[in-house]
């Protein structure tokens, strides 16, 4: 009886210990260095694993022909019909097509309006508040009259908000196409008052219309192999998906407008004066600065005597995403030949007189450099020209034409501030030809991927024009400028890979950041060379193709041999920040002297240590090593004799005199406060005043992503450390990036030296 007692006992006592030990627990990789493979897509045979297109890779088509009137009276409207030649080069069979109605946007409850939070204030511009709350005013949306076969026959459609699902008699094979008609019309609304991306602008004093006509005629939805139908609603913010094609286009205006958009003009000689023409054909010889085509003098004779004729302009475009047209009788009309590397292309501008001189001066040639810098650092502008429109508060692009704003007052003065802003939004604008007209992005999903490449190319562009300028346009697109944000509210912080209706702040999180990170990379991480390289890697595989994020982040990492993982994970799929200090930096000297360390070496393996192989230690003056001999400034090889020695033997007395030996050595300790990982960019200055700069990789970080130390041989002694100061990293708290430490006047201190007493 006893024994079973005992037993029991120590099976108690055996089971207590068991649950009272520490077993480890496991868990998953969470370094901040591992793959992203769980955030993107696995590569596949349309998308392959270097980031360039698969081999079955492919791309739907849609042909248009088109025919619109734009109809000038007190409320315009525009009337059209075009008939589509959709080709499904996919391999699926297609029982529905998508086509989009963007003008639906603005159609009587509509879903936009809808889903808006008005918040605790309003503020609405008179015609805003008329259409809104009032049964007067503006009445948008579509008015689709006919859906047919090319026989005529109808085609049953469903149209929810800013989508028309169009019900086919029999599915579309792969490999198969279709052709059918589309009849619309819709009220034109007044983008001044209610602003959009498009409408008509009116000027009171001539009473006279600007029109800059965009989304204007339903077009097909992109279908691919990431999303089958791209049919997401069109709510503003997200932008477009579209497919490419090529378009005719004819556009009946009045008479007297003067009227440009995407394509080639096929009857410019029938269009225009006979002077106007031959000014063109000037224009197109002419490199070094603007041609005028239409004059002041011809516009304002246009704006006092109105024709009651109309005039069809007739455009052609191949292998464009979209088409758009600006359309006034108050435009002038100026262009210059621009030379890229395999072709010839014209810079054009449009611009009633209220733009003047400021127009005239700059926009051209903003255009000019835009086209040879993107050219540059991408790939050569594939088409014939590239248009900018002068619009009221204006900033929005279409394939070879944009929008933007920019007036002096009624003076013709201007301020610094306007004309750089000028500047900027026509290089941006005329830079989307790039991203995404033909690198053909998914806007309606990544923002980010036009708005923040382009506003990157945006900033190489400017910083060239600068010169010529003479004059400083202040770029966005700088780490530096992105702090504030980075230390913003995180409730209202979403990272890049977000989809662009869901984010708060756009102009950060779809344009600087992204466009922040590539500055980052281009001169921190990969140096010029090779992001160079990469980024017009990625440009070329998918310049009339729709790249998906997983294919940038690929073709980076497959055309410079850098693994930039860590980098994507942190910028551009988290909104963690960057915090880096200098913790300590502690000085070394050089012994050959048998250390505490060695003896102990020597103990463990049973060795003495005059037997023990010689090694040249660095320790620091707290050491228990530490001699005041070692502070000599005498030669640090003819101090330790080992080093010496080794010399001696190993090379000769030409290659001995040659040699640099450092003199000083310094550890300095870093710390990351924050949750990113980034590259440390040291600056050490020295005593005589001189100073260098070195950059440690970010992968120092990846066994410790709080605390790394380095140490730096010198020969000449380190007054100051500074830890990036250009601030290339977007680093939130610069106070702790000095050593030594600068010492922090007090409040009193601050007013005394102010004050002066």
């Amino acid at each position: 009886m006893k024994t079973k007692f005992f037993l029991l006992i120590l099976f108690i006592f055996t089971l207590s210990n068991a649950q009272d030990k520490k077993v480890p627990h496991g868990h998953y990789n969470t370094s901040k260095f591992r793959q992203i493979t769980d955030l993107i897509p696995p590569p596949n045979e349309y998308r392959n694993a270097a980031g360039a297109p698969g081999h079955a890779y492919y791309q739907n088509k849609a042909d248009y022909d088109i025919q619109v009137e734009l109809i000038d009276s007190k409320q315009p409207k525009l009337t059209g019909h075009e008939t589509i030649t959709y080709y499904n080069n996919s391999p699926d069979d297609l029982e529905y097509l998508w086509v989009q109605l963007d003008q639906n946007k603005r159609a009587p409850n509509s879903y936009t309006d809808q889903i808006k939070d008005d918040g605790s204030n309003v503020m609405l511009r008179p015609g805003k508040y008329i259409s809104k709350y009032t049964n007067l005013g503006y009445k948008g949306g579509y008015h689709i009259t006919r859906v047919t076969d090319t026989n005529g026959n109808p085609l049953p459609y469903t149209i929810n908000h800013t989508m028309m699902r169009i019900d086919l008699p029999r599915v579309l094979k792969s490999h198969d196409k279709i052709k059918f008609n589309i009849d619309w019309w819709y009220n034109i609304n007044n983008f001044a008052e209610d602003w959009g991306r498009s409408g008509f602008e009116h000027f009171k004093k001539d009473d006279n219309n600007l029109y800059i006509i965009a989304q204007f005629y339903p077009r097909m939805a992109v279908y691919d192999d990431v999303n089958g139908w791209q049919n997401m609603q069109f709510i503003q913010t997200g932008e477009f998906a579209l497919p490419f094609g090529n378009f005719k286009v004819n556009i009946t205006a009045p008479a007297d407008h003067i009227l440009d958009g995407t394509g080639v003009l096929t009857n410019r000689k029938e269009v225009m004066t006979p002077n106007q023409y031959e000014r063109f054909l000037k224009a197109t010889r002419t490199f070094d600065k603007p041609v005028m085509i239409v004059t002041r003098k011809e516009a304002e004779n246009n704006e006092k005597h109105k024709s009651n004729a109309k005039k069809t302009w007739k455009f052609i475009a191949e292998n464009v995403r979209d088409f758009a047209f600006a359309s006034s009788r108050k435009f002038m009309y100026d262009a210059m030949a621009v030379q890229l590397d395999s072709k010839k292309v014209l810079a054009v501008s449009m611009y009633p007189k209220e733009a003047q001189p400021l127009w005239q001066k700059y926009s051209t040639r903003t255009v000019a450099n835009t086209l040879k810098q993107y050219s540059k650092h991408l790939f050569d502008y594939p088409y014939h020209k590239a248009i900018s429109v002068n619009a009221f508060r204006q900033g929005m692009e279409y394939p070879m034409i944009c929008w933007n704003y920019g007036r002096p007052d009624q003076n013709g003065k201007y301020s610094d501030r306007t004309r750089n802003g000028m500047i900027k939004v026509i290089t941006h604008e005329v830079g989307h030809n790039w991203f995404p007209m033909i690198v053909n992005s998914d806007e309606r999903q990544w923002m980010w991927m036009d708005e923040g490449l382009n506003t990157f190319t945006e900033l190489l562009a400017e910083q060239a024009f600068e010169k010529e300028l003479g004059f400083k346009l202040n770029s966005r697109g700088y780490p530096k400028q992105i702090v504030p944000f980075m230390k913003g509210d995180q409730n209202k912080m979403q990272p890049i890979m977000n989809n662009s209706d869901l984010m708060y702040n756009r102009s950060m999180t779809a344009y600087s950041k992204p466009a922040a990170g590539l500055y980052m990379l281009r001169e921190v991480i990969m140096g010029h060379e090779l992001f160079d390289k990469a980024f017009k890697t990625y440009a070329n595989r998918w310049k009339f193709k729709h790249p998906e994020p997983a294919d940038f982040f690929r073709t980076f990492e497959d055309a410079s041999a850098i693994d930039l993982d860590w980098f994507w994970r942190g910028w551009w799929f988290t909104t963690r920040v960057n915090e880096m200090g200098i913790n300590k930096v502690q000085r070394f000297y050089v012994t050959d002297k048998p250390t505490e360390r060695i003896k102990r070496m020597a103990k463990m393996y049973g060795m003495k240590v005059s037997d023990f192989p010689p090694y040249v230690s660095l320790i620091t003056e707290d050491s228990p090593d530490f001699t005041p001999d070692l502070k000599s400034k005498k030669n640090v090889l003819n101090r330790a004799k080992n080093l010496k020695a080794f010399l001696h033997e190993n090379f000769t007395k030409e290659e001995i005199k040659k040699i640099k030996n450092p003199k000083y050595f310094y550890r300095i300790e870093l710390v990351q406060n924050g949750e990113l990982v980034m590259p440390a960019i040291l600056k050490l200055t020295y005593k005589d005043g001189s100073s260098k700069q070195i950059i440690i990789p970010a992968k120092i970080w990846r066994f410790n992503d709080k605390k790394v130390s380095k140490l730096i041989a010198s020969q000449k002694e380190i007054v100051k450390i500074e830890l990036d100061p250009e601030n290339l990293t977007a680093d939130i708290d610069m106070s702790n990036n000095v050593w030594p430490k600068q010492k922090t006047k007090s409040e009193f201190e601050k007013l005394k030296e102010k004050s002066k007493f």
